[in-house]
């Protein structure tokens, strides 16, 4: 009965909003025949870099820090895109690079110290918890996303060329699509994603510290892997996805329930 009331479903909603919102990024990445490992990286460097701002420039308002953290995300985004397009180095290898780099970056950026609930503003902490028409902001921020990119991939011409560089590269390029463009455009998406979930997390959860969002990229493949996206590219959807992340959300909340140990919820 607890496990089905309104509150604890209302809850898991909220918990995999911001899980939702970075696996339709690496969806589209992993749709293109590739992968982006980086996604933890992006969340923590821009979620740190939000909280600093907001610790010191009390003035700035939630959603500017939320455009600040998807500029950030872009330019990191475009940088794993370039080097994978541009630079010919497989997606695997680049993002296992620029885990560690933008991880890095992260510690440089807050020399190693917190920003905890007590050094933000209550309008940063309480703009995701604000509700509208009963549902919170963080949920309709996943909701628009969610729609924005199924129209995306399903109606769009690069939407498309997507699908098509992901299924068979080869043909795509015989009928003219642009492979290069195709793919700095995904990870740009998936870092932007990543800016925005990241200053999202930071005003969830009250605090930024350099390990947030650690291991969050093999969340974001496995909501896409439950979801039906081939790994080789070519096939899948939003709206699996979408299923996929809400999946991972109701295991991840019933095993506190059922009473499973904490060191074989983390096995399961």
């Amino acid at each position: 009965p607890q496990f089905l009331s309104g509150e604890n479903i209302n809850r898991i909603l909220n918990d995999m909003a911001i899980l939702s919102i970075v696996a339709i990024g690496e969806f589209l990445v992993i749709l293109s025949n590739g992968i982006d490992l980086s996604v933890g990286s992006i969340i923590a460097f821009t979620g740190m870099a939000c909280g600093m701002i907001n610790e010191s420039y009390a003035s700035v308002p939630p959603f500017v820090l939320l455009l600040v953290g998807m500029g950030i995300g872009l330019l990191m985004g475009l940088f794993n895109g370039v080097l994978v397009a541009y630079g010919k180095i497989p997606p695997i290898i680049t993002t296992l690079g620029t885990v560690n780099i933008y991880r890095g970056l992260t510690f440089v950026l807050s020399k190693g110290t917190w920003v905890t609930a007590h050094e933000m503003t209550p309008a940063y902490i309480g703009f995701p918890r604000t509700t509208f028409l009963g549902i919170s902001y963080l949920l309709w921020i996943a909701f628009v996303v969610i729609a924005v990119f199924y129209y995306f991939s399903r109606f769009t011409r690069t939407g498309r060329e997507v699908y098509a560089i992901g299924g068979n590269p080869t043909a795509a390029k015989f009928v003219g699509v642009n492979e290069n463009r195709v793919r700095v455009v995904v990870f740009l998406i998936s870092g932007t994603l990543c800016g925005l979930a990241g200053a999202l997390w930071t005003a969830r959860y009250a605090s930024a510290v350099n390990e947030m969002a650690t291991g969050f990229e093999m969340q974001a493949v496995a909501a896409c892997v439950l979801g039906g996206v081939n790994f080789s590219g070519g096939a899948g959807g939003i709206i699996g996805v979408v299923l996929g992340t809400l999946f991972l959300g109701v295991v991840t909340n019933a095993l506190p329930v059922v009473y499973l140990s904490v060191f074989w919820q983390t096995f399961v």
